[in-house]
């Protein structure tokens, strides 16, 4: 199925327990394995293009993977083995720039690639940090795209560095180069980017320290803990539907088994400042806060975002749904980062609203909307998959033709599936 068309079935109060899986997570359980001599093991795994794509390059790096459809079992190698072709990353940046990390600091010889989308997107923000100490790292228009071809090096530089860019992926890079450095390495950043990484490879044994000034992070002495983790459900993926009970008059919807973590529900706030009632109720918090969300439709008035925005990167696309029935205008700053994510999320946003009808005025660093009545439109999603699914949302406001959906397989394979308990879903030409 190459294009959706979605239509509203009315008002509706529904319980989703099969929201994808974390994606952020799922990528970080399947690289921080490698850090460990003993098995992990991970439940509710994503089971996404992208995830895949990290799950099987562990296994051509050397680790044995064993998958019974509901329980994965990683065995990391005793050493990293040297690959005999590409490491396909498909369309994910989380991966390719946390192996590019990874791998900078493991013997051998090593090219990441990826999609046309992925293959366009900036890499050297991690390439050049990892040059600095010591990383072999080379790539189209020097390593600014992939592919990227990295020569391992066991003796990296520690480092104290301060990104110009809240970035977890980023981050995260640095943070596996610094765990193979020759001594303490000390990162910072504008804001608190998510904290996913520092957060689970601490609980493996990992020797870091967090302030409000960054971290510090000391080298591994011996192999990490494995880990024995069921992912928590994307509280990213399960935005579009806070969005579609948000818009949807007498609407309610209970997401079950949420990642909870404060850098990745920033969105559910705004929807709640926006006039949405929001419950957030923790049930678990092994290595991260997890729970339930429940979200009731209400009238909903326009607000500005320019604060938290490396917390909002993904469901900013969604938000905007949200900001064009909003009484009054909504204006989203500081976000100039949205430019350089799957597709530019400025000009896709902007150009899709405008299509629908509503009154959109771009800038450099976001944009503002002017809340009013959706009008049936066809949509570009230009390859993003937050681009398709936040626009087939839209559907329960108007009529809505999405083309190239495909991408959503690369995040939230039952997306249709769910979206039709709500709205009529079908093929459209």
């Amino acid at each position: 199925m190459s294009m959706i068309s979605v239509t509203s079935e009315g008002s509706f109060d529904l319980e989703i327990e099969d929201i994808a899986s974390d994606k952020s997570i799922s990528h970080r359980c399947a690289i921080f394995s490698l850090l460990s001599d003993k098995s992990s093991v991970i439940r509710n795994y994503l089971r996404a293009e992208d995830t895949m794509c990290t799950l099987e390059i562990v296994s051509t790096l050397g680790a044995k993977i064993e998958d019974d459809g509901e329980v994965i079992k990683i065995t990391p190698p005793k050493s990293i083995k040297e690959p005999a072709d590409i490491l396909n990353c498909g369309n994910s940046g989380t991966a390719i720039r946390l192996f590019m990390g990874f791998l900078s600091a493991c013997k051998g010889f090593f090219v990441l690639s990826g999609d046309k989308y992925l293959n366009s997107r900036p890499m050297r923000r991690v390439a050049d940090p990892l040059r600095d100490i010591g990383a072999k790292i080379d790539g189209r228009s020097g390593g600014e795209f992939a592919p990227l071809c990295i020569r391992g090096n066991s003796d990296l530089e520690p480092f104290d560095y301060e990104s110009k860019i809240a970035s977890a992926q980023v981050k995260t890079a640095m943070i596996l180069a610094a765990l193979r450095a020759r001594g303490e390495s000390a990162y910072k950043e504008p804001l608190l980017s998510r904290d996913h990484s520092e957060k689970m490879l601490s609980a493996m044994g990992a020797k870091i320290k967090s302030d409000d000034r960054g971290l510090k992070i000391q080298p591994l002495k011996n192999p990490l803990k494995p880990l024995d983790i069921e992912v928590p459900n994307d509280p990213s993926s399960g935005f579009f539907f806070a969005v579609a009970a948000a818009i949807t008059k007498d609407s309610k919807i209970r997401l079950k088994n949420m990642l909870l973590n404060k850098t990745r529900v920033e969105a559910y706030k705004i929807l709640a400042k926006m006039g949405a009632k929001v419950e957030f109720i923790k049930r678990d918090s092994k290595y991260e806060d997890v729970g339930d969300i429940v979200i009731k439709s209400a009238p909903l008035k326009g607000v500005e975002v320019s604060e938290n925005i490396a917390w909002l990167v993904d469901e900013l696309p969604a938000l905007s749904i949200a900001f064009g029935v909003a009484s009054g205008k909504s204006i989203v700053k500081n976000a100039k980062e949205l430019r350089v994510k799957e597709s530019d999320r400025i000009s896709t946003v902007v150009e899709n609203l405008m299509k629908c009808g509503i009154k959109v005025d771009e800038f450099e660093d976001g944009y503002e909307i002017e809340g009013s009545e959706f009008k049936s439109a066809q949509i570009d999603s230009h390859g993003d998959h937050r681009i398709a699914m936040s626009f087939a949302i839209a559907g329960l406001l108007a009529p809505m033709k999405v083309n190239n959906i495909d991408c959503i397989d690369t995040s939230f394979p039952n997306f249709i599936a769910i979206l039709s308990k709500i709205a009529i879903c079908k093929e459209a030409e």
